[in-house]
């Protein structure tokens, strides 16, 4: 299996050491959508948000606002908090893929029913200019076009930023979907720092 493997605690360990600055050419963006209709949603995505921030393989360099939205696909079920948090990385994208994973498990993810009630969500949308679908890991994420939770809080951060696949910008998907999809402006992410979470 291509990419970074759990160690026996669980825990992904970072491929970018915290003494070693990465050179510049090695920093790519990256875009990663967030999503609770579980427990305290807020404070599920304010933890994804400290996660990530602590984590030294990468560096946070801004997050939509939060947004209210209703389910899709799986309609019988809470609405969801959702996000966008925009980042530049080290570690390329299957790397990445397994720190969301971890970080996700670690606020109770279950992943019993597809599309059903989580805890948190971590989808990540686009990596750089990276295209590929390795089974474990398609990019671009193949409905990220079709959903409003992602499209309008990734346009607050990145309108104009074109699809690798379409050619189009988000702003273009966004008024190519049904008005129907509504989502409601709740406020600013914020992060409590967590000191350690992958130290």
């Amino acid at each position: 299996m291509v990419g970074t493997v759990a160690d026996q605690r669980g825990e992904v360990p970072s491929t970018a050491s915290p003494t070693a600055a990465p050179d510049p050419s090695d920093w790519v963006e990256a875009f990663v959508s967030c999503g609770s209709n579980l427990g305290d949603r807020s404070a599920h995505l304010s933890g994804a948000l400290a996660a990530l921030k602590a984590h030294h393989g990468m560096r946070v360099t801004a997050t939509s606002s939060v947004y209210r939205t209703a389910p899709v696909d799986h309609l019988d079920q809470p609405d969801f908090l959702n996000a966008v948090i925009r980042l530049a990385t080290v570690l390329p994208p299957l790397t990445l893929l397994r720190v969301l994973q971890h970080i996700e498990t670690r606020h109770g993810r279950q992943r019993s029913t597809r599309w059903g009630p989580r805890t948190l969500d971590l989808d990540l949308l686009l990596h750089g200019r990276t295209r590929c679908d390795t089974g474990e890991l398609i990019l671009p994420h193949p409905r990220m076009t079709q959903r409003a939770f992602v499209l309008v809080p990734l346009c607050e951060l990145a309108p104009d930023l074109r699809h690798p696949g379409t050619g189009l910008s988000m702003r273009q998907h966004l008024q190519q979907l049904s008005p129907r999809q509504v989502v409601q402006r709740i406020g600013p992410l914020r992060a409590p720092p967590i000191p350690g979470e992958f130290s």
